[in-house]
């Protein structure tokens, strides 16, 4: 619950029911969806009998569902209700008030979201950012860099919690008031991955962990493509940033033009591995963005009130930072050559280029070179 008062008994029983059909053996999500379309809700499919329930399910299944809980069921019921006593945790139910009404309509809603973190988020308008694990620098710069601008236009960023995109996107959303979602293929009580876990706590303070899985549930490799249904379903749209032929954002992609949802996409170089899976998108139809203005105008959000250049950042105020910025392109350079094509000392140019890199505009490569990285 959001705060420390106890449960209301009645919010204790609706949860049991729920709890106990989500935990039943062999009630998977279509099967559970299938009696609650033909009894309404949980209680009235464990009081519906034997013979009623196997028309729909078998007598086998119907056995189990007459059945009481078993004791792995009980002792879900009774982990989850001791997590929920804590500030900032939820369950909620199918049909219930704060159950995002976007995720309710997709095809196959999840029957539970375990909450870690500020509720209200789901109520937000929202946007997926999803990409590469292993993206390049210049992927991470322009998913935060959209996040970011998304989060100060009020849009709350959905992503996945994994390396790369996904952490550079939720990262970029938490500077902004529009914060993000973090959906999770484990329990929302476990951090996954480790590396990350630094950022998921700080999403659970400042923005909003979300599963459907059980509380304990480790990583497992079907859990993340299911899970990519409720990114797309919590959002208006799903932008994809550096994907690979072969990749799991196209999964999302393809799931939540299903779900009746936009497609936005950044194109690449020709010769990026990690542009293919974007131009293959754009050539199925996505739409191909380059500013952010062009996806809040595509999701009829207003668009960013601002005199910088779309795409770009402000500069830093050191003087000789913009020439710099321009001496470099977009090709890396070491200390020496910048000296050579800059008229200044070597402490005014470390002083540019501390300020640059602060500012999330230039990379340290190996070798003493940096490079300009543009968003």
């Amino acid at each position: 619950m959001q705060d420390t008062d106890p449960i209301p008994a009645s919010r204790i029983a609706l949860l049991t029911d729920w709890l106990r059909l989500d935990g039943a053996r062999g009630v998977g999500l279509r099967t559970a969806h299938q009696l609650l379309e033909a009894f309404g809700t949980p209680r009235a499919i464990f009081q519906a009998g034997h013979a009623a329930l196997a028309a729909y399910v078998g007598p086998a299944l119907a056995s189990t569902l007459c059945a009481p809980p078993s004791s792995a069921t009980r002792t879900l019921i009774d982990t989850t209700l001791a997590w929920l006593a804590a500030p900032m945790h939820d369950v909620l139910v199918l049909g219930d008030a704060a159950y995002p009404q976007a995720l309710a309509n997709i095809p196959d809603p999840p029957l539970l979201l375990y909450i870690r973190g500020r509720i209200e988020l789901l109520a937000r308008p929202a946007l997926a950012i999803v990409g590469s694990r292993n993206a390049t620098a210049q992927g991470r710069a322009n998913a935060g860099a959209f996040a970011g601008a998304l989060s100060d236009a009020g849009v709350c960023v959905v992503s996945g919690l994994a390396l790369g995109i996904d952490a550079a996107a939720h990262e970029g959303a938490l500077r902004g008031t529009g914060s993000t979602i973090a959906v999770v293929g484990t329990g929302a009580d476990l951090f996954y991955p480790t590396r990350n876990r630094a950022l998921a706590e700080r999403i659970a303070n400042e923005g909003c962990i979300v599963s459907e899985y059980a509380l304990g549930t480790p990583p497992t490799s079907g859990n993340f493509p299911r899970r990519n249904r409720i990114i797309s379903g919590l959002s208006s749209g799903v932008l994809v940033i550096e994907a690979a032929a072969q990749s799991g954002s196209l999964i999302t992609a393809r799931v939540a033009a299903e779900q009746g949802r936009e497609v936005f996409a950044l194109p690449g170089s020709i010769h990026a591995p990690l542009a293919k899976g974007c131009h293959q998108l754009i050539r199925d139809g996505a739409r191909l963005v380059e500013t952010v203005n062009e996806v809040l105008e595509a999701i009829q959000m207003s668009p960013l009130a601002s005199t910088t250049p779309s795409g770009t950042q402000a500069l830093p105020t050191e003087s000789n930072c913009t020439e710099l910025l321009a001496q470099l392109g977009h090709e890396a350079l070491d200390v020496d050559a910048l000296l050579e094509r800059l008229d200044t000392t070597i402490g005014q140019l470390s002083m540019g280029l501390l300020a640059l890199e602060m500012a999330g505009m230039i990379e340290r490569l190996p070798g003493g070179k940096v490079q300009r990285v543009i968003v």
